[in-house]
Order: structure tokens, then C-alpha cells, then sequence
């Protein structure tokens, strides 16, 4: 099933990149960004994740996000790790979730992303962000979502054209700085 605005999410129960089990509901009173990648070592999810990281301050102390990979634990701590990550990590070697939410598989937007993303692709290289070992689907398209303090969906985005088209920044920020009703009673 896919999310959509004004959905609540049921509880996420996954092993964070140090094998500790996470559960989004203790993210309760916070505002979310929950993001669905594709596998640990992907170049174009390492650069967002890189991005972010160095973003992360601007989006406030009420803010805090939270990724899924494709992934074993082990195989995601190695990737992640470089990082030095001030949000969690999480594992779905079952691919559980992913089915769960409706998370897309495509390789004709993996292929879009190689011509028109090119760029992209260039830039983690650059970084040092080029895979050499895959485990976990190398064709998932990213879903983001935005949940509010009460654990409500705010706004979803499934990629559309390829597998590196996520929200802009700008509208993640703007939702980390925007006020939540039920917290100004």
C-alpha cells in the first residue's frame, strides 16, 4: 500500500547499522524525514546522505531523519560509517518494508538516472562513493516522507523520474521549521 498525506505509519521495527533494533515510534515528538534508499553502497545515496550530514544543523533540534536501506547490517555499518552519521540507519535485508509501502523497483529509471543524473554520478565519484561490492536491488526509486510530532504523514514523495529524485531540501527545511498545531495548544 502506498503512504499518502494524513496516514499513520505503522511501527518500523528494523536493526539500526550498529545491529541495535530501532523503532520509529520512538521518534514520537519529533518531526521526520523517513527515507527509503536503495542499497548501502549506492553512489547517489551515499551523495544525499553526504549532503544531508552536512545540512543537518539547518534543519533544527525538532527534526531528525531516518533511512532504510536494502541492506544487511553489516554490509550497511561498513557504508555508512564513513559518515559519521547524526541520524539512524536502518537495515531491511527482507526488503519488507519496501514491499510493504509499495516502494517502486525500475530499470528503465536506474537507466534514466545514468542519462539525465549523470552529474550526479560524476560528483560521487569524486567523493570517493562508487560501489564495488553490491548487496541489496541496485533498481529501487527513493520514497520520502515527511511525519509531523504526532506521527502523521505531512507530505510523501515517490521518485518519479529516476532513482536519485527525491524532495528538494528546501521543502524538507521548511517542514523542520514549520509550526505543528497541536504543539502551539
Amino acid at each position: 500500500m502506498r503512504i499518502n498525506k494524513g496516514d499513520k505509519i505503522e511501527d518500523i521495527e528494523l536493526p539500526d547499522s550498529y545491529g541495535n533494533t530501532f523503532k520509529l515510534s520512538s521518534t514520537k515528538g519529533k518531526k521526520v524525514l523517513l527515507t527509503f534508499y536503495r542499497h548501502a553502497s549506492c553512489a547517489v545515496c551515499n551523495l544525499r546522505i553526504n549532503e544531508f550530514v552536512k545540512k543537518y544543523q539547518e534543519f533544527g533540534e525538532n527534526f531528525t531523519m531516518v533511512g532504510i536501506f536494502h541492506a544487511p547490517v553489516d554490509f550497511l555499518k561498513k557504508n555508512m560509517d564513513r559518515h559519521n552519521l547524526p541520524f539512524t540507519v536502518l537495515a531491511d535485508e527482507s526488503f519488507k518494508y519496501f514491499i510493504k509501502y509499495d516502494v517502486e523497483r525500475s530499470y528503465g529509471k536506474l537507466f534514466s538516472a545514468f542519462i539525465f543524473k549523470v552529474h550526479k554520478f560524476f560528483l560521487a565519484g569524486i567523493k570517493g562513493y562508487l560501489p564495488v561490492q553490491f548487496k541489496g536491488y541496485v533498481d529501487i526509486v527513493p520514497v520520502d516522507i515527511l511525519i509531523n510530532e504526532d506521527g502523521i504523514v505531512e507530505d510523501v514523495y515517490y521518485g518519479e523520474s529516476d532513482i536519485a529524485d527525491h524532495m528538494p531540501f528546501d521543502k524538507i527545511k521548511a517542514f523542520s521549521k514549520s509550526k505543528n498545531f497541536n504543539n502551539q495548544l
